[in-house]
């Protein structure tokens, strides 16, 4: 097994590029039809298809509940098939499924499609991640912090274009922006089958087993610990806008501000400051400093229900800047202990426990953030700083931990098969 930066490489900066730039294309692609589509999901779903927003609700847990379970399969998949492979499929797969979408009538139909749907995401965030890997080597997480800029990017894109098919509010434009969608994950995956070469899978280790991962205590400690933190992804997008609506006599708009805010700041500075985190131990740094920053952001947070309603908005500005910063630390954080702890011929399937943990972590939020912060009002916002800020702390200890357990480099070199189309 090889740490990576130990490979002996036979592609060299040039050539790698030209992928990495099909990838973003790809990526922004896909999310400007994501854009498109959750902006006016909820809505085509109870307006048009008059389905309840309660069995909406059940709807979409019973999906993201079956979703998980797709992770760490199409992970291996991916390490044994090569991740573009898998990813394609997961897209085309995601395509069939979205257009489904406009043809729906019944609960029992948006449910199981929903389920289909999520089941193919979670699929593509494993063989993704490894895909990524590939493409940028031991740089991969620069590269998915310089992505995650152009995805938040294409995901502002695409929110501003649904504002007038929402305005118009007919079933043929909520329609055109779901097919948008599908098309969407077709055209990622066409720009991707041009661009990225097919990667051949790494040579897999005696001892490997389809679960391995499981088995790697310190691997799953960053996962439970980075699932944790990604509660700050809705403190922004649920927690602050029900405090500002219930608690403040800020202006509505403020609610619109925050969110575009929040997407500025990561757009701005993801890849400058994901740039430089880059190794684990820089990685357990990143989430101690964003953990700061969540201490500092939430008590803002709390303070906007406390000033005069011309104080508030600005409150919650600079609130959601401190906060924004922080979430761009995590994110890299993220990512360079994500990948950098990964066996390289194992990607796949450990990009798929990364992201059962984020979307388990995330199913539980709401329930996390209504159920015990807006109960306790203030001193709920203080607790959860101290949680955040307590995740980073301990990230550092736990980053050089998981690095003195991964495996030595080789002493001497050893060629891997690499990219063919």
């Amino acid at each position: 097994m090889l740490r990576r930066g130990s490979r002996h490489h036979t592609v060299n900066a040039s050539t790698s590029g030209g992928p990495q730039r099909a990838l973003i294309i790809a990526g922004f692609v896909n999310r400007v039809g994501n854009g498109l589509f959750n902006t006016a999901a909820i809505l085509y779903f109870t307006l048009v298809v008059h389905l309840p927003a309660t069995q909406v609700g059940a709807g979409l847990t019973i999906a993201g509940l079956c979703g998980l379970a797709a992770g760490i399969p199409a992970g291996n998949l991916a390490d044994r098939h090569g991740p573009r492979t898998v990813w394609l499929s997961a897209l085309t797969l995601q395509a069939v499924t979205m257009a489904a979408f406009v043809l729906i009538d019944s609960w029992l139909a948006f449910t199981l499609v929903a389920t289909l749907d999520r089941l193919a995401a979670t699929a593509a965030n494993a063989s993704g991640g490894a895909l990524i890997a590939r493409v940028a080597d031991e740089h991969a997480a620069a590269f998915r912090a310089r992505l995650r800029t152009f995805v938040n990017l294409g995901v502002v894109v695409g929110t501003s274009g649904a504002a007038f098919a929402v305005q118009i509010n007919t079933r043929a434009a909520y329609t055109t922006l779901i097919l948008a969608n599908a098309a969407s994950f077709a055209g990622a995956a066409v720009i991707a089958l041009l661009g990225v070469p097919n990667y051949r899978p790494l040579p897999r280790p005696e001892h490997h087993r389809r679960w391995s991962v499981l088995a790697d205590r310190p691997y799953v400690a960053f996962v439970a610990l980075y699932s944790a933190m990604g509660l700050q992804y809705q403190t922004v997008s649920l927690l602050l806008p029900i405090w500002l609506s219930a608690h403040t006599d800020a202006p509505r708009w403020t609610v619109a501000a925050v969110y575009a805010i929040n997407s500025g700041v990561c757009v701005l500075l993801q890849s400058r400051l994901g740039s430089k985190v880059e190794t684990p131990t820089e990685g357990g740094r990143a989430l101690r400093r964003a953990g700061f920053l969540f201490l500092l952001s939430c008590p803002l947070m709390a303070l906007t229900a406390d000033v005069p309603a011309w104080v508030a908005p600005a409150l919650a500005v600079l609130a959601v800047c401190v906060h924004s910063i922080g979430e761009v630390w995590e994110s890299s954080g993220g990512y360079a202990l994500g990948f950098g702890l990964a066996p390289d011929h194992a990607q796949g399937q450990y990009q798929g426990l990364l992201g059962i943990g984020f979307d388990a972590g995330q199913a539980l939020a709401p329930l996390a953030l209504t159920g015990v912060v807006l109960a306790l009002g203030h001193p709920g916002w203080l607790l959860l700083g101290a949680f955040f800020a307590a995740l980073g702390a301990a990230a550092p200890p736990l980053a050089a931990r998981a690095d003195r357990t991964r495996p030595q480099p080789l002493s001497v070199s050893s060629p891997l098969s690499e990219a063919g189309h």
